[in-house]
């Protein structure tokens, strides 16, 4: 079974999702504000409770509304969908490896050579996703939407600027791909639990690709 998600904090006010506007007077909005924001809180937290007693397979918006003790619609308008629900699950950690990619510490955040971080954000989305792989798998939107969802295109741009400060020369589009490619749940799925390799094995292989990539 997957390693248990963080805990939800329980947030006060929505951080950066869009909010439909309200015809209330200006004094009740907010209000109704904090209380969308502590319901999604409410349904995530059954949500994650469900996948560690249950595994990803069991969950479904049914389940989630019975355990959050609200109607099933309810939760599709929160989250849309299945597939909506699993990326809002792996949220905190996917926002947790944005912010430490994009101003942590070195290696992984700025002040080493971008190869370097190359190095280290490979080693690290490996990491993750091996950490909670049922649940990546899960949350892969179909093929459609795949390249489009939101973490994807952060770590896309991100691949692709460090590629442009390493070697400028390069075709940035393709080999970043490339590089993203060896990171996909799926292959990482088929590697370790279908093919028995180990996480320290498909980290030094990311550190060749890296290499033949920016030489």
């Amino acid at each position: 079974m997957s390693t248990p998600l963080p805990r939800f904090p329980k947030r006060q006010e929505p951080s950066d999702e869009p909010v439909l506007m309200e015809l209330t007077a200006p004094s009740e909005a907010p209000q109704l504000r904090a209380d969308a924001a502590r319901n999604r809180a409410r349904l995530l937290e059954a949500a994650a409770h469900l996948v560690e007693e249950h595994g990803v397979a069991k969950l479904t918006m049914d389940a989630v509304a019975a355990a959050a003790s609200v109607g099933k619609g309810t939760v599709f308008r929160r989250f849309g969908d299945r597939t909506g629900l699993l990326m809002a699950l792996l949220d905190h950690t996917e926002q947790r490896f944005q912010t430490d990619f994009i101003s942590g510490p070195p290696p992984l955040g700025p002040g080493a050579s971008p190869v370097e971080r190359l190095h280290a954000f490979g080693c690290r989305a490996l990491r993750q996703a091996s950490e909670q792989l049922d649940l990546y798998l899960a949350a892969e939107p179909e093929a459609s939407r795949r390249f489009g969802s939101a973490p994807y295109r952060v770590r896309f741009m991100h691949v692709c600027m460090l590629l442009r400060q390493a070697d400028p020369t390069t075709d940035i589009e393709l080999v970043a791909q490339t590089l993203m490619g060896y990171l996909e749940p799926a292959l990482l799925h088929h590697l370790t639990r279908q093919r028995g390799m180990s996480i320290e094995r498909l980290e030094a292989g990311w550190h060749d690709l890296v290499e033949r990539s920016t030489r």
